[in-house]
């Protein structure tokens, strides 16, 4: 097996410490703070906590008991829309459902669940096959690390759309803004890059440059391959187009935090706009094309 050194993103490690920045936030929520709106459409920030909990508990029952005792229907199984829409409605049925929970208990389950999927993914191979494959970026099967990868920016996204709605001065968004926790959640997020641009048309070898601006960010190359584009880790020839995005614009666009006419402004694009503005249409998320 693999060292973790070799993992393409190494997030199992980090679970732990995510967790415990969540639980010492909400923690310190007054009643007022759970009600409030965030960039996650309809959902409070107490609904965000919900849906965070029936992350750990989907994990634990499912991934680590191989329980699994609700069935898709052939619709999510025939398409990526029909994926999506039987998602959102599990994820609608919970939130409702949690509507019941006080907050303090919300905080209590969050807590014991949260150490137990921290151990379970600790304890996983990076390099079976994990029993999702990632659809956004176009896998129909993963690797485990690459699973928890995704699962890493499920946690890291939700919990920074909170911090988002709490403000500066309690919610404290930059606490996740970070090289080490920030970079991992970033990384994987471009891993939906070749599938975003599977319809582009370009000449071989032709090059995109994606800048996360920051210390805490990065540079990707997209290259044309023969039959498909591919990540790369340096550029074969100069860049055919190059999308600089400040590290609060990528991490919302990608998640629909923002519309890409929102994001256009707060970005910059240099040489062949047709090759760079696909970016923007980019969604690391289980959600709806744009």
């Amino acid at each position: 097996m693999m060292t973790e050194q070799e993992i393409p993103i190494p997030v199992a490690h980090l679970f732990a410490r995510l967790d415990t920045l969540l639980i010492d936030l909400l923690g310190s929520l007054d009643d007022e703070d759970w009600s409030k709106p965030t960039l996650a459409g309809a959902w409070t920030v107490k609904d965000i906590a919900a849906h965070l909990l029936d992350t750990n508990c989907r994990a634990l029952a499912i991934q680590r008991d191989g329980y699994y005792d609700i069935k898709p229907p052939q619709a999510a199984l025939e398409s990526y829309s029909g994926l999506v829409e039987w998602l959102d409605s599990l994820n609608h049925e919970w939130v409702q459902a949690a509507k019941r929970l006080s907050p303090r208990v919300l905080v209590q389950l969050l807590e014991i669940t949260g150490k137990e999927t921290s151990a379970y993914y600790a304890s996983t191979d990076p390099w079976v096959i994990a029993p999702f494959g990632v659809a956004w970026a176009g896998e129909e099967q993963s690797y485990q690390w690459m699973h928890l990868a995704r699962e890493y920016t499920e946690k890291w996204h939700h919990q920074q759309q909170i911090r988002e709605a709490l403000g500066k001065s309690k919610g404290q968004p930059e606490r996740l803004m970070t090289r080490e926790l920030f970079y991992p959640n970033i990384a994987t997020f471009m891993r939906g890059l070749p599938h975003t641009y599977r319809s582009v048309e370009a000449a071989l070898e032709t090059v995109v440059e994606i800048i996360i601006e920051s210390e805490a960010g990065g540079t990707w190359y997209l290259q044309r391959g023969k039959t498909a584009w591919n990540l790369a880790p340096e550029a074969s020839s100069s860049p055919s187009a190059t999308v600089t995005l400040p590290p609060e614009t990528a991490w919302k666009l990608f998640t629909r935090g923002i519309s890409q006419a929102e994001a256009k402004q707060q970005i910059r694009m240099q040489g062949d706009e047709t090759l760079g503005m696909p970016v923007l249409s980019m969604l690391s998320i289980m959600a709806k094309p744009r």
